[in-house]
């Protein structure tokens, strides 16, 4: 879109070049660099744009309703109009960036991937923008390792020899995403646009920098910067027998500095988690120092315990993935059978303890390394928690039990697994543990299972240590929960138009029952008119004012209708009866009766004969219960309105369940509730009726689950049987697994003697 190019020199630049730590030698160079690297984000960027308008149509095409079809519509105007800001800001924040890289402080502010401890702090929104960033990032750094490494140092040489910190390279992964982010902060877009915006930046944009970072890395060799850098980036330790790629995986410096354990051992666990990792290990060393015959996480023996105290030699790395892919190559044979049965913990070590001593030249004499037994032993508490796991349905722990032996292979291999969130192995592991929490009930089950069985079959038959595999799986599973979310979603958004439409229905005939009994009052028409009026002709209402409104002129000739109709013709005129058995046919027409039965309905009324003798001298009686015909709308008995009946029945609002109600009220939609009872359920509440003061709960599919009164709810909740679950965002199952284990530890160490 932009012909622009790249943003010109301003005033800012030239001051700042004055004032840099760049050698001056470099200036040319440097700004050189610059211009080939804002000349290749805005020709790539106008690609995005290009490309955003096509597929917001296609999207809006297969919408699913007319209101998401208008959401892509109007964005699709929107973006046209908002781009050209959005392309500005993107440009200035990559051009801040650099200039920060110039005055030496962009180790300190440009901003990093955000801690779990974080990201429970933020709303839904801004974690799915944080995780598209994190995404794209960690793909980039991945597949460009080798010219990122040679980039940073090259750049080191510019920058009189100070080495960039993590993630500071202006040209990096993480400027170029978040620069996006920044851009499009200003701008009000529904959460499924700017996913879309994402996506499309990621693959035009994001996979097409490896070009970019060859052709900064050419011009800085042009000038001789570098020139004979070997590409030295140190992978964690893989079998010399059979090398293992494992991209962007730190080297063992790297993993030491950011593993180093916190200072003070009893202090709750840290949120930093190559700090957590370190300190796991620290425990895990004293833990097998003092007491290595107690049981470690769900009873389990540490992997010590299998080997005789007398034991000298330790396993090479090279025989632990040797009896590992054994292990695993057993675990693809009839694997579908094996799902239905949990990989227990023990039962694997002793396995893998076996294996070792089958193929050993010196058997009873084999022990871990420290290392291992370290690793080994925090990978089996990881899948103890997970079978131990409350929020987890049993079906799922099973499953994801089964991936205990490629997540010990890839642990011994890259511990980058603990210390990094972004590790694709780690979010795999989380996404699906946290979608079978979200959306493991009974509604789909199945397909949501099959999925997770699909994922563990691949990673046992596949895993041979190229983390390639996690990203992919996690890529097509990922799109698979977002679109098992929009079913849900869309089913919940059924549910609830489902409810308006009783409470619209419950509402219409209300007032048209209001309007019969008004008319009514202190009169005495024949039997059948009252009968007709109660029944057929407030269907009429009803339907006159769902489709006109109260305030309609059909609405208030009905009306009148039924005001002529009770007076029987008493005071009118032949004609005026006419007119009446005209409104009345018309009326009945738009119900849907025959011919046949309008005749005969305006048979039996006998409009224009005086009530009986009898009736005249009767008392006037309140009307009876309006019924729906079988003509009528569909009938609310057994829906919205019985639940009022039945939840306000013989309840009396105490004092601290009105004090609940009144709280009940400043509930947020969305917010989930747990029902106690012979079978708990979490339901969310999805709507709230104005009309009934009925509350509806849908379950994790989406499905209706439950309505209840205000004063039905207030009641259960003073009674302990409903409950408000917490509003913050579950850690996920790997933070929650790790701090569990460390807190254990300190227990089992004598560090911590509560049970926090």
């Amino acid at each position: 879109m932009s012909s622009q190019g790249t943003p010109p020199e301003t005033p800012r630049t030239v001051s700042i070049l004055a004032n840099r730590v760049i050698q001056p030698r470099f200036s040319e160079l440097v700004q050189g660099c610059r211009k080939l690297a804002m000349n290749h984000l805005a020709e790539h960027l106008d690609l995005v744009f290009s490309h955003a308008e096509d597929t917001l149509f296609d999207c809006a095409e297969k919408a699913e309703n007319n209101q998401v079809q208008t959401l892509f519509f109007d964005s699709m105007r929107d973006i046209r109009q908002q781009w050209p800001h959005i392309e500005r800001l993107y440009h200035q924040s990559i051009a801040r960036r650099f200039d920060e890289f110039i005055e030496g402080r962009t180790a300190s502010e440009i901003p990093v991937d955000l801690d779990a401890e974080q990201l429970a702090l933020v709303q839904n929104d801004e974690y799915e923008e944080s995780l598209q960033v994190s995404n794209m990032v960690s793909r980039v750094k991945a597949r460009c390792a080798q010219s990122l490494f040679a980039l940073d140092q090259r750049l080191a040489v510019l920058n009189e020899g100070r080495k960039l910190g993590e993630d500071s390279n202006p040209f990096g992964p993480l400027a170029i995403a978040s620069s996006l982010r920044e851009a499009m902060a200003p701008c009000a877009m529904h959460v499924k646009i700017k996913t879309i915006l994402y996506v499309l930046f990621d693959r035009l944009l994001m996979q097409n920098l490896d070009g970019l970072y060859e052709a900064l890395n050419a011009r800085l060799i042009e000038a001789g910067i570098l020139p004979n850098l070997k590409y030295t980036a140190q992978r964690s330790p893989a079998p010399v027998d059979k090398p293992t790629k494992t991209p962007d995986a730190p080297s063992p410096a790297t993993i030491s500095n950011a593993s180093a354990p916190p200072q003070d051992l009893s202090a709750p666990p840290p949120s930093n988690p190559g700090a957590l990792f370190g300190g796991l290990t620290a425990l895990l060393d004293d833990y097998r120092l003092h007491k290595t015959e107690a049981p470690l996480l769900g009873g389990t023996p540490s992997i010590d315990s299998f080997a005789p105290p007398s034991a000298k030699r330790t396993y090479s790395a090279s025989e632990l993935l040797e009896a590992l892919n054994r292990l695993q190559g057993q675990s693809a044979e009839e694997l579908a059978q094996r799902l239905r049965e949990p990989q227990k913990v023990d039962r694997l070590k002793a396995e893998l303890h076996q294996q070792l001593e089958s193929r050993s030249d010196a058997s009873g004499q084999g022990r871990m390394a420290s290392e291992q037994a370290d690793v080994i032993d925090l990978v089996g508490m990881l899948f103890d928690f997970i079978l131990d796991d409350d929020e987890l349905g049993d079906s799922y722990k099973i499953a994801l039990s089964h991936l205990h032996t490629p997540y010990l292979k890839l642990a011994l291999q890259d511990r980058s697994l603990f210390t990094e969130h972004s590790h694709p192995a780690r979010r795999l592991l989380n996404s699906l543990a946290q979608a079978a929490v979200i959306y493991g009930g009974d509604g789909e089950d199945g397909e949501l299972l099959n999925k997770v069985h699909w994922v563990v079959e691949r990673v046992i038959q596949h895993f041979e240590g190229d983390l390639g595999l996690f990203e992919s799986l996690l890529d097509e599973f990922t799109l698979f929960v977002a679109t098992l979310r929009h079913r849900v979603e869309l089913r919940e958004r059924r549910a609830i138009e489902a409810a308006k439409g009783r409470d619209k229905l419950l509402d219409a005939r209300r007032q048209a029952t209001d309007v019969i009994a008004r008319s009514l009052a202190d009169q005495m028409p024949p039997a059948a008119i009252r009968s007709f009026l109660e029944q057929s002709w407030t269907d009429v209402l009803v339907f006159i004012q769902l489709r006109h409104g109260e305030q309609s002129s059909e609405w208030r000739r009905a009306s009148e209708v039924a005001e002529h109709l009770i007076r029987n013709g008493s005071h009118e005129n032949q004609e005026t009866v006419q007119g009446i058995r005209e409104e009345l046919r018309k009326g009945l027409q738009l119900l849907g009766h025959h011919e046949a039965d309008i005749s005969r309905l305006l048979k039996g009324l006998s409009i224009d004969q005086q009530p009986s003798k009898t009736e005249q001298h009767s008392p006037v009686t309140p009307a009876a219960p309006i019924q729906a015909s079988s003509k009528a709308a569909p009938d609310v008995g057994t829906g919205v309105a019985a639940a009022v009946d039945a939840g306000t029945e013989g309840i009396a609002l105490t004092g601290s369940s009105r004090q609940l109600a009144d709280e009940l009220q400043r509930v947020e939609f969305g917010t989930w509730f747990e029902f106690g009872g012979e079978q708990k359920r979490i339901l969310k509440l999805s709507w709230f009726s104005s009309t009934t003061q009925n509350y509806m709960f849908v379950d994790h599919s989406g499905q209706r689950a439950a309505v209840k009164s205000l004063a039905q709810l207030a009641g259960d909740m003073e009674s302990g049987l409903v409950r408000i679950l917490p509003t913050e965002p579950p850690k996920p199952l790997m933070d929650r697994a790790l701090n569990v284990i460390y807190r254990l530890l300190q227990r089992l160490t004598g560090r911590r003697s509560d049970s926090r």
